[in-house]
């Protein structure tokens, strides 16, 4: 059986296929004119180790890539530094995998942990006027997303996770906030489990996307069950296209 939902793997692929302008044992370049101009390279280094490059006819002309060439990650970055391109907003990408994701849908309702609603403005601005404008920026959780949750404690809303589709698609990406008063206490893992399992019932696949140098979220990824799927970069509005 596959590790992940068709639905994760097929989304991925519909960025990462058509002609292939160079492969090797592990990575595997590919031309896309469909892609659009602030994501004329995308680079997906999977869980596997395996490298996927998807780029523009034009900025593979700019790269020049040969098929003779011993291409490797480190070789390819440098040749894109030397060539003014610079990726940024690396993103680690978990998924549940599909054994986890049994395990999460049996799993009994937390209490603690409910959806919220409009009906609960009150006490999510009260939350939010507790939390930095840093936290808040960061999270992007918001009470009109398509899927919002909530973690009470002391009579008083602490954590929160909203959803939203991501880019059109079945996934469902997911922003998570708890008030730092309330962090190591479990809130969180519950919140995200919570939400995922709804998710899941509507037919979703939860997604959770941090930076790489984010080791707090990173672990709340994988105490939360999720698996790493990969790295994903794009392009940089500070690169220089010919």
């Amino acid at each position: 059986m596959a590790l992940f939902s068709p639905i994760i793997t097929d989304f991925w692929q519909t960025f990462f296929q058509g002609e292939i302008l160079y492969q090797n044992e592990y990575f595997t370049c590919f031309i896309n004119p469909a892609l659009k101009e602030d994501e004329q390279i995308m680079m997906l280094t999977m869980g596997t180790g395996q490298i996927l490059v998807t780029m523009t006819p034009a900025l593979a002309g700019q790269i020049q890539l040969a098929p003779q060439q011993n291409v490797t990650e480190q070789w390819f970055r440098q040749t894109l530094q030397e060539r003014g391109i610079v990726l940024h907003g690396a993103d680690y990408l978990y998924y549940f995998s599909e054994d986890d994701k049994r395990i999460l849908l049996q799993e009994n309702e937390q209490e603690s942990v409910r959806q919220l609603t409009k009906e609960d403005k009150a006490l999510f601005t009260e939350f939010e006027s507790t939390a930095s404008e840093q936290d808040l920026d960061d999270a992007y959780v918001e009470l009109d997303h398509w899927l919002v949750f909530g973690s009470l404690a002391q009579n008083r809303l602490v954590c929160a996770a909203s959803m939203y589709p991501w880019r059109g698609s079945l996934m469902a990406d997911t922003g998570i906030l708890t008030l730092a008063s309330f962090r190591g206490q479990g809130h969180a893992r519950k919140v995200v489990r919570a939400i995922s399992r709804c998710a899941l019932r509507k037919g979703y696949e939860p997604q959770y996307r941090c930076q790489v140098d984010n080791e707090p979220s990173i672990a709340l990824a994988k105490v939360s069950g999720f698996t790493l799927f990969g790295k994903w970069e794009v392009l940089s509005p500070d690169s220089v296209i010919s």
